[in-house]
């Protein structure tokens, strides 16, 4: 049985020039956690933020990454979480994260992978699928409403598409051109190229007496005030990337709504049956994605010795989802 293990270690203040490889003591689970043998791991954008800005929890040797699947070896007291079970998890940001051969997670939000999924497009799932969820949950149901997803190359984007669609809704999409195509055969009502100055006043025209019931904005606060004039009455802004500090129009015009969605901070803040909802949901969409239901952005693969050179990728702005597969991990169960 292994003893140890290799993990990327952070340095503060050199970002991604920062991360080393080393050999860590391979850890117990405590009450309430299972220990993960990685199989895959996937990155997201805060990653490299994270691992650039810092976060306040993190140390010197903190390990970082938020996604990964991997096979349970170790349960901790009150697990009911079989060792040799495959999951995928969302790891808390504050906590040693997925980029390296083991992690240790809380098993309450860990996901079973179905057999019919493999390893890398379960790792696609847990931050954008999850993130994407709660956003469509800020929203009450209202089919053959009109809604537009600004941004909509990126991971979390194309899941939101997908499930809005899926919702009933008609659908509008802003994207680069090398994405239009794709949207549409998706089911988008129209989409958008967001570096062409008019495009707004072409989506007015083309929605002639109809206004926005959501708008999904996956770019920043500050983007997303700057739209909020498109929605109709009682609409929906949704930041998934960062908030609105300030109501963006003025107090009894449209009564809009504001949203803001921390996926993260459901580890810190959420209850018992937070974690079981966000649980059930990932599980469903990871059964979506096995069954194609839903479709997973497209993959690029890259050894998990190249991860920083992986991060740098995808921190310049490199399309699809990143993922590192790793060797297969034993099934056997941890000596506690």
């Amino acid at each position: 049985m292994h003893t140890d293990y290799v993990a990327w270690s952070w340095t503060p203040g050199l970002g991604i020039d920062g991360l080393r490889r080393v050999r860590r003591s391979l850890p117990r689970p405590a009450a309430g956690e299972v220990l993960i043998a990685n199989r895959a791991l996937a990155l997201n954008p805060v990653d490299w933020k994270m691992i650039e800005w810092g976060h306040p929890a993190w140390r010197e040797g903190q390990v970082p990454g938020v996604d990964g699947v991997g096979v349970v070896t170790a349960a901790g007291n009150g697990v009911d979480i079989v060792p040799g079970t495959r999951v995928a998890y969302h790891q808390a940001l504050g906590r040693d994260g997925s980029f390296a051969e083991y992690c240790r997670v809380g098993a309450a939000t860990v996901l079973r992978v179905p057999a019919a999924l493999d390893d890398a497009a379960a790792a696609c799932l847990p931050c954008p699928g999850l993130t994407t969820w709660q956003a469509l949950e800020k929203v009450p149901p209202a089919p053959g409403r009109d809604v537009l997803v600004v941004g909509a190359g990126g991971a979390v984007a194309l899941f939101l598409v997908q499930l809005a669609l899926q919702r009933g809704w008609r659908v509008w999409a802003t994207a680069a051109p090398c994405h239009h195509r794709r949207l549409l055969e998706l089911g988008v009502v129209g989409v958008f190229d967001y570096r062409q100055g008019d495009w707004a006043s072409v989506l007015r025209e083309r929605l002639g007496e109809r206004r926005l019931y959501a708008l999904f904005d996956t770019v920043s606060g500050r983007h997303a005030a700057t739209l909020a004039p498109l929605l109709g009455y009682n609409g929906h802004l949704v930041c998934i990337q960062d908030r609105q500090e300030t109501a963006p129009l003025p107090a009894f015009g449209t009564a809009l709504s504001l949203h803001e969605v921390a996926l993260n901070s459901v580890h810190a803040h959420g209850s018992r049956i937070d974690r079981q909802e966000l649980r059930q949901a990932g599980e469903r969409l990871l059964q979506a994605l096995a069954d194609g239901s839903l479709l997973a952005p497209d993959r690029r693969v890259f050894a998990f010795d190249a991860l920083p050179n992986a991060l740098r990728a995808l921190k310049g702005g490199s399309g699809g989802k990143w993922v590192a597969q790793l060797q297969a991990a034993p099934t056997t169960q941890h000596e506690l």
